[in-house]
C-alpha cells in the first residue's frame, strides 16, 4: 500500500496518519505490526492523509503482487520467525516472504532463491552467520 500523508509531531512523538479505509477494508489490522518505508515526496501539493491508496513517482514500478526476488538470485536475508513447519521466515521488499529451511529467528544467512511463487519464495542457505555450508 502507498499512502500520502504529512509527518506531524504530537506529544514528543511523530505521527503519519493512515486512512481509516485501509483498516475498514481489511488491508490493515489494528494491533498488528507493519514495516513501513518513508519516502520524501517530490510534489509540492498539500497531501491528503485521508485519500485512497495511489501510485506516485516515489512508488516502485513493479506491481505490488510481483515477487521481490528472482530464481537463482543470491542475497542476504534476516530470519524474523519460524513457520508452522519449522522453517525460517524472512521478509524482503514489500513484505515478500522467503522461506529458509534450518534457519532460526535472528539468523542472517546468505541464501540462493530456489523457487519463486506469487506470494512466497523458497531458498537454500549458501552461507550463514554461524558456519559455511558446502
Amino acid at each position: 500500500m502507498l499512502y500520502t500523508g504529512q509527518l506531524e509531531e504530537r506529544n514528543g512523538s511523530y505521527l503519519i496518519e493512515v486512512p481509516a479505509s485501509a483498516v475498514n477494508q481489511g488491508t490493515l489490522d489494528i494491533g498488528d505490526s507493519y514495516r513501513i518505508a518513508v519516502l520524501r515526496s517530490n510534489t509540492t501539493a498539500e497531501p491528503n492523509p485521508h485519500e485512497e491508496p495511489s501510485q506516485s513517482q516515489d512508488a516502485p514500478t513493479a506491481a505490488p503482487s510481483a515477487p521481490s526476488v528472482d530464481e537463482g538470485e543470491i542475497r542476504e536475508v534476516t530470519v524474523e520467525s519460524v513457520g508452522d513447519q519449522g522453517d525460517g521466515i524472512a521478509k524482503v521488499e514489500r513484505g515478500y516472504v522467503v522461506i529458509v529451511p534450518d534457519a532460526l529467528p535472528g539468523d542472517e544467512p546468505t541464501v540462493q532463491i530456489d523457487q519463486v511463487q506469487e506470494n512466497v519464495a523458497f531458498a537454500s542457505i549458501v552461507e550463514d552467520d554461524r558456519t559455511l555450508v558446502s
